[in-house]
Order: C-alpha cells, then sequence, then structure tokens
C-alpha cells in the first residue's frame, strides 16, 4: 500500500517508520513494505521509495531493524511500474490519472507496446537493450534489499505494471520472442524471477504477486495464470501473492466487491504450481483469514486496506490474550 511519501532521494521518512513501525507492534507476522522501485525510471510517482543504490538500502535499515525487533518479518516489493508511471500524486490534480510531463520533472515510460494506461503518457516500445536493463535493475534491487535487511522480497507482477503488462495481450502486441503466444509474453517475467532469485540469498524466501485474471476478454485468464505459475515454481519461486485485474482503466476490469475474491484464485493455483499461496485484496477479518488458512485454500493472507484502517487490528483480534499485546501497553486491556 504505497505511501508517496519518500523524500527526494527515494529514502524511507520518519512517515514509513512509524506507519510500518506501528503494524509490526500491531501483531502483523509479515510487515511487506509497500512497492519501491528498482529504479529512478521504474517509479510511479516523485515520492515513491526506492531500492536501487546503496544509500537508500542503508536508509532502509531503519525499518528492518525496527520491525524485525517487534517480532514480525521484514519484506519488501519490487516494482517497475512501466506505462502507469510518471504520475501526480493520489491526492494531487486528477492524481495517478494525471501525467507528469518531463518539463514538471516527470520521465520517458517503457511498456511492451506504445499502448497508454488510461490518460497517462504514450509509453515508448521497448526494445530488446531495455529489457536486459530492467532484468539488471531487478536483480541489483535484490541484492540491495538484502543489504538492507529485508528477509523476503517480492516480485511486483499485477495491476497492470511492466511485467504484468506483457503477460497480458490486451497490452502487450509485440511481434517478436517477448510477444504473441503465452510462451513468449511469460520470457521477460520469467527472466525478472530468475534474476531476483539468484540475486537474492538462497535460504531467503521470494514472493511473486501474480494475476489470476484481467476481468477483461482477450486478458489473462485463469488458465494462462496457472501455466505462468507453474513455471514460477520451477524457478524457485516459494510463495504467490494472488491478486487480479487492474490492467485497464476500465471499472469492469477490477475485481468484483466480494469478501475474499481471491481465495479460489489461490486454490486453482496452488493446485497447479504446487506452491503456497496467499490471497490479497477484500480479506479484512482476521476470522476470515483463519478460516481461509484451516481450509487448506491458502498458506498464509496478505491484508493491505484493513490494516491501513487499524494498525492493531491483530491485536484487537486477542484483546483476551494479554500476552499478545506489548507490555507497554497491558494497562489498556
Amino acid at each position: 500500500m504505497a505511501q508517496y511519501s519518500a523524500g527526494a532521494d527515494g529514502k524511507p521518512t520518519d512517515w514509513h517508520l512509524v506507519h510500518y513501525g506501528a503494524r509490526a507492534v500491531g501483531g502483523a507476522g509479515l510487515i511487506m513494505i509497500e512497492a519501491t522501485a528498482v529504479g529512478a525510471s521504474h517509479r510511479c510517482t516523485a515520492a515513491d521509495l526506492g531500492i536501487w543504490d546503496e544509500g537508500q538500502a542503508v536508509a532502509h535499515r531503519r525499518l528492518t531493524s525496527f520491525i524485525s525487533g517487534q517480532g514480525a518479518v521484514p519484506a519488501i516489493q519490487l516494482q517497475a511500474a512501466g506505462r502507469k508511471g510518471s504520475h501526480r500524486l493520489p491526492w494531487t490534480g486528477l492524481g495517478q490519472n494525471d501525467p507528469v510531463s518531463a518539463a514538471e520533472g516527470g520521465w520517458e515510460t517503457i511498456a511492451p507496446s506504445a499502448v497508454p494506461f488510461g490518460n497517462l503518457s504514450t509509453p515508448r516500445e521497448v526494445g530488446h537493450a531495455d529489457i536486459d536493463e530492467v532484468v539488471e535493475d531487478f536483480g541489483h534491487a535484490a541484492e540491495m534489499a538484502h543489504l538492507a535487511g529485508y528477509q523476503v522480497v517480492e516480485i511486483q507482477a499485477s495491476h497492470g505494471y511492466i511485467l504484468h503488462a506483457f503477460l497480458s495481450p490486451l497490452s502487450n502486441n509485440r511481434a517478436d520472442e517477448y510477444g504473441g503466444s503465452l510462451e513468449n509474453r511469460m520470457r521477460f517475467p520469467l527472466r525478472v524471477a530468475r534474476a531476483v532469485r539468484q540475486a537474492f540469498p538462497a535460504q531467503k524466501p521470494v514472493f511473486v504477486r501474480i494475476t489470476a485474471t484481467d476481468w477483461v476478454d482477450g486478458g489473462v485468464s485463469v488458465d494462462e495464470a496457472a501455466a505462468f505459475a507453474k513455471e514460477l515454481a520451477a524457478v524457485g519461486i516459494d510463495l504467490l501473492d494472488v491478486t487480479s485485474g487492474v490492467l485497464v482503466q476500465d471499472m469492469r476490469a477490477r475485481p468484483p466487491a466480494r469478501e475474499g475474491v481471491h481465495v479460489e484464485f489461490a486454490d486453482t493455483l496452488k493446485q497447479a504450481s504446487g506452491l503456497p499461496v496467499a490471497p490479497v485484496g477484500q480479506i479484512g477479518d482476521i476470522t476470515l483469514a483463519d478460516e481461509v488458512v484451516a481450509k487448506g485454500q491458502a498458506d498464509a493472507v496478505l491484508m493491505g486496506r484493513a490494516l491501513l484502517r487499524d494498525p492493531y487490528l491483530v491485536l484487537n483480534h486477542r484483546r483476551d490474550d494479554p500476552s499478545s499485546w506489548p507490555n507497554q501497553y497491558h494497562r489498556a486491556l
């Protein structure tokens, strides 16, 4: 859940320390730091976090140290925005649909094909050298994440960002070895997965946020997602973070407003790939999360908006168990 609160150098600020620190204190088992750019040109906004140089990695240690100190696992999502980059903050102007031009400090965006997202700038279609560079950027960012003290990295391959854009025929119109068939459309995301898995220590897990469906005819289907999941298993990925939609600017391409909407998708991808899975989205109740795991439909559950609303969601679920709460808060029980 991006905070759009980084300094001009892409480093975490006091906001991030308090924001993520509160959720670590609040009892979450793993804290996934927001989508963090693997390069300056891979940001969504000028206020995105970055993890592409050592200075940033050292600055992230404040977060990983505090999170670990509260008994939670520090994790980070690695991001390359692609055609959804160089836009304004969500609360400024037209927000995420408002492009920032080069004259205003924006940057050129890239994509598999020159197909814009909504009102954002038309991206440049990438060449083979660009693809190689992005692969290297992800691998280097994984090295920086290890240096920063993160115990898990997640590759963002959903929600219309560049890896998802390559996967979907709705945004990938290429005629070379990176377009057309599913095998070709998977080629670039799988190269990134291999680079990250090789760069990050073998004993530390690598997750992939995967799109189960685009919710649009002609887009990624559940069957294609299952085939991609099998390939990710062969690469050595450790867990699939299962989500869907948001490839195109169309409300019909968003997941239906249904509690636990991705649980069945997660179960399907688990059966297809043999990988552990964690659904995300529209799970805001701890009891439901417990049921999903207890039934074997998933191995974990990821929460975003529910924890934005209440950083102590987990502790409040354990109000009758004072041992779960920090000593400093026992007087409230």
